[in-house]
């Protein structure tokens, strides 16, 4: 009997979803994939989530690989790093390398993550305005803000906060511009959000709310940041943190289907049977997602599909984040600021501490913890689950020490 050949599987991006599809692949069906990672990057696999505590000066570098085991010795993974590919030839199922090489594969997974978007303001490519997404920016950001007195950074997003945090511990003085009323306010409503408005200020950040950037001022260089209502900000260093843009580009110049991002079924195939797409550049019911956790469940559905577990499919659930922003514990789930619920809710502003439920019909659609999460899993796992809670609502808000035990479900581990 003929031995059957390894498939040649290429996966393309060698980043957080990348590295966790193949270290599921190669558990489930070892010997069953030839595997070949090719990362534009010259580090291997690391934990972009930490890249703010690593800016800050509070863990090494060293610690943001994301296990262990050293990539660059792996004998199941050969792995390409500061390589680029410039071009797909799906007929002839070919990767065409910017270093004029070329990689056959019979099967392609696109796990080529997102860049940090600009806004197509005047001034924005100034020299001063820096980005803050990948490893190669950790180094030049530290150089300015320890050069520079004054530092502005536009966008009230996670990355965005915890840039101005980080900056703000390395001495620079630090002014946080958002363009809506209040901070993470995709993940968070309005009174949570002023608690962890309070959280970024004792961290000695400024935070500008609903101030609009038109352009960044300045002639051979950034010099601040001009606003829709004609005032002005001085700032020696600006960083841009409004969100990021999937990278389509690749897959849109083969010929697959593509809207945000790379258009994918549950079983995250594209539009050729033999390609699929995980991560922040794939697209599922019209959705992309920009969280860890959706990325890590693309990584394990799409392995245990190509180890022969031919019924997996991907399902997004209700959207959850659980982070430290700031110093500050926040959690968010399901519907944040939904209409015809009830809201529950708990302050205590000496502690910086605030939850607040949303209840419709008995059971619980949304949460959102801040300064305080450790209850966070049990109320993903009441929304997810969709039980009632009414055997023990006026307790809900406490957390489960205080809930009938009979009645809850059991706290699942995180993804």
């Amino acid at each position: 009997m003929i031995a059957r050949q390894p498939e040649r599987l290429l996966i393309v991006g060698a980043g957080m979803a990348a590295a966790r599809f193949a270290d599921e692949l190669v558990r489930r069906a070892p010997g069953r994939c030839d595997v070949t990672m090719v990362g534009a990057e010259p580090r291997a696999p690391y934990n972009r989530v930490l890249l703010s505590a690593a800016l800050a000066g509070e863990i090494g570098e060293g610690e943001l690989a994301l296990d262990d085991a050293s990539w660059r010795s792996r004998s199941d993974v050969r792995l390409l790093l500061d390589c680029r590919v410039a071009a797909l030839d799906l007929e002839g199922r070919i990767a065409r390398l910017a270093d004029g090489r070329a990689l056959a594969f019979d099967r392609l997974v696109l796990a080529t993550g997102s860049t940090a978007v600009r806004p197509p303001i005047p001034g924005v490519g100034l020299p001063g305005v820096v980005t803050f997404r990948d490893h190669a920016d950790l180094a030049p950001m530290r150089d300015a803000a320890r050069a520079s007195r004054r530092v502005a950074v536009i966008g009230g997003g996670l990355l965005g906060i915890e840039a101005a945090a980080a900056l703000a511990k390395l001495g620079a003085a630090v002014t946080l511009v958002h363009r809506v009323d209040r901070l993470m306010e995709r993940q968070l409503d309005a009174r949570s959000a002023s608690f962890l408005k309070r959280a970024v200020e004792r961290r000695g950040v400024k935070v500008r709310l609903s101030a609009e950037t038109v352009a960044v001022a300045g002639e051979a260089r950034a010099e601040g940041l001009v606003f829709a209502d004609a005032d002005r900000l001085a700032a020696d260093l600006v960083v841009v943190a409004v969100g990021v843009r999937p990278n389509v580009e690749l897959a849109h110049a083969a010929g697959l289907a593509v809207n945000r991002g790379v258009v994918v079924d549950e079983r995250l195939t594209a539009s050729r049977p033999f390609v699929h797409a995980i991560g922040e550049c794939a697209e599922t019911a019209g959705e992309v997602c920009g969280l860890v956790e959706p990325a890590y469940e693309h990584a394990a559905v799409l392995a245990r599909r190509l180890a022969g577990e031919g019924d997996a499919r991907y399902v997004a659930a209700a959207p959850a984040t659980q982070l430290k922003v700031a110093g500050a514990p926040v959690f968010s789930a399901g519907e944040f600021d939904a209409v015809n619920a009830e809201a529950i809710t708990y302050e205590d502003r000496a502690l910086g501490v605030s939850k607040r439920l949303m209840l419709r019909d008995g059971r619980l659609v949304g949460a959102v913890l801040v300064g305080e999460t450790d209850d966070a899993l049990w109320y993903r796992d009441l929304i997810r689950d969709g039980a009632s809670v009414a055997a023990f609502r006026d307790d809900l808000i406490f957390g489960p020490a205080f809930c009938d035990h009979g009645e809850r479900p059991p706290v699942k581990e995180a993804a």
